[in-house]
C-alpha cells in the first residue's frame, strides 16, 4: 500500500494550532508565508511518498550487509539519498548563511514525520545528521563550521552520535573510550562504540562521527567527558577528501526492525579527532544533539503510527467480515464498533501528539529568535517542558498505533505480507533509544517541573484554563462539551503537579509516579492542543474559510479525544499519588 503524506493535517497543526506564522514577528523568517508552507509540505509529501515509500518494504526484506568494514545499504537507498541531497531537504531548517533554506525548525520536524512514516530506516540517517548540524551551529569553532557544516547541511556528508558502549548505555558516565592529545591540537581516539545508527554506509562519501571520550585529566563520571569530531576521511585544505581515518565498522546488528538502517559497532584505533567546544563539556554539548533527536524521535513515533493508521484504515474499508448492526452481510469491518474504536483511538491520539511535537519545535524556534532575553528564556523553558512529553508519549503512541494496526488486520496482521508487522517492529525501538521513555519521565518530574520555580508548568496550565473559557463561550454546541472534559483533567494535572513538587515528598515516591505522570501530562496537554484546534476549526466555519468538512472533522475529533482520553486523567492522577507505597513495599522475592 503506498504512503500518502497527511499534508492538510500537518498544515492545520502548524498554522491553526501551534501558530508557526507567529515566528515572522521575530524577524528571523521574513519569507515565511502560508503559501510557502503549503508548497514545502506538498513537495515533501511527494518526495517521501514517491521516492522513500516504495523502498520501505524492500529495504526491510533486504537489510544491510557488512564486508571488510564497508556497509552496503538496501537497493535503491543510495539513489534515494542522492535525490534527497538534490532537493536540499537536509538543510530545510538550517541557516541560509551556511547553505540551508533558513526555514523554521518546526517545518523541519514536519518533514521528519513524513520521512519516518514513509521509510523509518532511511529517515534515521538525515535525522541524526540534523542533530550534528545543530551541535556544530551551537558549539563548533570557525574551522569546523566552515569545513564540515556546509557539507552536512547539503546532505553530501552524514553525521552520527557515538555514545553507547557495552558497559555504558544510559549510564554514559561509565564509558571507557579514551582521547589522548597529539600535541598539534588534534586528539587520538581509542575505543569501541555500539548501536551506532548509520555508522557506516554507501550513501555519502564521508561520515562525520561525534564521539564522547574521556581525556587523560577527565574525572570519573559524566564531568570528565568531552565531545570530539572524528571524520571517516580527512579533509584536505582545498576541501577534497584525503586519507581514511582509523575508524571502521566491525559489526552490524541483527535487529527486530529497521532492517534497512545499518546499526554498527564502531572501532576507533587511534583515530584522529578534534575537540568540539571545551574539554569536559561533552555531556552538555551532546545534549544539544540529544534534545534534537528526542523531538525528532517523538515525531518518528507519530509518523510510523500514522503510517500504521493509513494501512489499517484502508484494510478496514476493504475487508468484509460478519454482519453489521444494520444487518448488512458481509459488512466492511470498519462498520463494526470495536474496529471503529481502534481507528478513532489511533487517529485522535496521533493528532494530539503531532500538535505537541510541533509546539515543541515552534518553542525552540522562538527560543533562538525572540529579541528579548526574557522571552527567549520562557520559550526555551516551554521547549524543555514539552520535549520529554513529545519523545516519550509520541513513541509510546507509535507502538500503540502499530499494535492496533496489527489487531485491525486480524490474522493477516500477523503475516509479514500485509506490511502491518513491519510498522510494529520498526516502531518498537523508538521508546528505547535517545533516552528511554522511563528516563524521559524522570527528567520531566525531576528537572522540568522545578524549572524557574515551577513557572513553565504553571503558565501552561494557565493557558489551558484560558482555552477552557474559549470553549465554554463558543456558539458551537460541541465546544462546551469539550470544555466539560478538559477542565477537570486540567484540575487533576494541577493537583498532581502540586503533589509531586511538595518539598516534603519522598524522592522515591516521585520516581515511582513519574511514568504515569508523564502519561497524564501528555494526554492533558494533547487535549489542550486538540481544543485549540477545535476553536480554530470553528473560526474557519464561522468565517467560511476552506473546506467546511475538514473543519467539522477537527471539531469532531477533538470531541472524541475529550470523551475517550481525558476522563483517564483521574486514574493516572490516582496512580501517581497512590501506587508508590504498594510498589516500593513489594518484596523482591515476591517478584519471583
Amino acid at each position: 500500500m503506498p504512503y500518502t503524506a497527511p499534508v492538510e493535517d500537518i498544515r492545520f497543526s502548524l498554522e491553526d494550532v501551534v501558530a508557526m506564522d507567529g515566528l515572522k514577528t521575530t524577524g528571523a523568517f521574513d519569507e515565511l508565508s502560508r503559501d510557502l508552507t503549503a508548497q514545502i509540505l506538498e513537495e515533501a509529501g511527494k518526495f517521501t511518498a514517491d521516492i522513500l515509500g516504495p523502498l520501505n518494504r524492500s529495504g526491510d526484506q533486504e537489510g544491510c550487509t557488512l564486508k571488510d568494514g564497508a556497509v552496503t545499504t538496501p537497493k535503491g537507498f543510495s539513489d534515494a539519498y542522492a535525490r534527497m541531497v538534490e532537493g536540499g531537504w537536509q538543510g530545510l531548517a538550517a541557516p541560509a548563511e551556511h547553505g540551508g533554506m533558513g526555514l523554521p525548525r518546526a517545518l523541519g520536524v514536519a518533514l521528519q514525520e513524513m520521512m519516518q512514516a514513509a521509510n523509518m530506516a532511511f529517515g534515521l540517517c538525515p535525522m541524526l545528521t540534523q542533530g550534528g548540524i545543530e551541535a556544530l551551529l551551537a558549539h563548533g569553532d570557525e574551522h569546523q563550521n566552515s569545513v564540515y557544516l556546509p557539507k552536512l547541511i547539503s546532505g553530501e556528508w552524514s553525521c552520527t552520535m557515538n555514545l553507547t558502549e557495552p558497559q555504558a548505555g544510559s549510564d554514559v558516565g561509565a564509558l571507557r573510550t579514551k582521547a589522548e592529545p597529539n600535541g598539534d591540537g588534534s586528539w587520538s581516539i581509542t575505543g569501541q562504540k555500539i548501536y551506532i545508527t548509520w555508522g557506516e554506509h554507501d550513501c555519502t562519501e564521508n561520515v562525520i562521527h561525534t564521539v564522547l571520550a574521556r581525556t587523560p585529566d577527565g574525572v570519573p563520571g559524566t564531568k570528565g567527558i568531552s565531545l570530539f569530531l572524528v571524520p571517516k576521511f580527512f579533509v584536505n585544505e582545498d576541501g577534497s577528501l584525503g586519507d581514511r581515518n582509523a575508524v571502521k565498522a566491525i559489526g552490524l546488528e541483527e535487529k527486530l526492525g529497521i532492517h534497512g538502517s545499518p546499526t554498527c559497532t564502531m572501532d576507533y584505533a587511534g583515530a584522529k579527532g578534534w575537540l568540539i567546544g571545551e574539554e569536559f563539556d561533552g555531556m552538555k554539548l551532546m545534549f544539544t544533539m540529544m534534545n534534537s533527536a528526542r523531538l525528532n524521535v517523538g515525531m518518528q513515533g507519530v509518523g510510523v503510527g500514522h503510517r500504521a493508521y493509513q494501512r489499517a484504515l484502508a484494510y478496514a474499508q476493504d475487508r468484509t467480515q460478519g454482519r453489521d448492526l444494520d444487518g448488512d452481510y458481509p459488512a466492511a469491518i470498519i462498520n463494526h464498533p470495536d474496529v471503529r474504536r481502534m481507528l478513532m483511538v489511533m487517529k485522535a491520539k496521533l493528532e494530539a501528539a503531532r500538535h505537541i511535537c510541533l509546539a515543541t519545535a515552534v518553542a525552540a524556534d522562538y527560543g533562538l529568535h525572540f529579541e528579548l532575553e526574557e522571552d527567549r528564556k520562557a520559550a526555551k523553558w516551554r521547549e524543555d517542558l514539552l520535549t520529554p512529553m513529545a519523545k516519550a508519549w509520541g513513541t509510546d503512541l507509535g507502538v500503540e498505533a502499530a499494535s492496533l494496526g496489527v489487531q485491525i488486520h486480524g490474522g493477516m496482521g500477523f503475516i509479514e505480507e500485509s506490511g502491518a508487522p513491519q510498522q510494529y517492529r520498526d516502531a518498537r525501538i523508538a521508546p528505547i533509544y535517545e533516552g528511554t521513555n522511563g528516563i524521559q519521565a524522570i527528567d520531566l518530574v525531576g528537572r522540568k517541573l522545578s524549572m524557574d520555580g515551577g513557572m513553565p508548568m504553571k503558565r501552561l496550565i494557565e493557558e489551558m484554563r484560558e482555552t477552557v473559557e474559549d470553549l465554554e463561550t463558543s456558539s458551537n454546541e460541541e465546544l462546551p462539551l469539550i470544555a466539560r472534559r478538559l477542565a477537570p483533567a486540567v484540575d487533576q494535572l494541577e493537583r498532581t503537579v502540586a503533589w509531586l513538587t511538595d518539598k516534603k515528598r519522598d524522592p522515591e515516591e516521585r520516581l515511582a509516579g513519574a511514568y504515569p505522570f508523564l502519561t497524564l501530562a501528555s494526554e492533558v496537554t494533547g487535549g489542550y492542543y486538540m481544543a485549540i484546534g477545535a476553536v480554530a476549526a470553528q473560526r474557519r466555519l464561522k468565517n467560511k474559510e476552506g473546506d467546511p468538512g475538514f473543519a467539522d472533522s477537527k471539531v469532531a475529533l477533538a470531541r472524541y479525544y475529550a470523551d475517550s482520553v481525558l476522563p483517564k486523567a483521574a486514574g493516572h492522577a490516582a496512580e501517581v499519588m497512590g501506587a508508590a507505597d504498594a510498589m516500593l513495599d513489594f518484596p523482591d522475592e515476591y517478584l519471583a
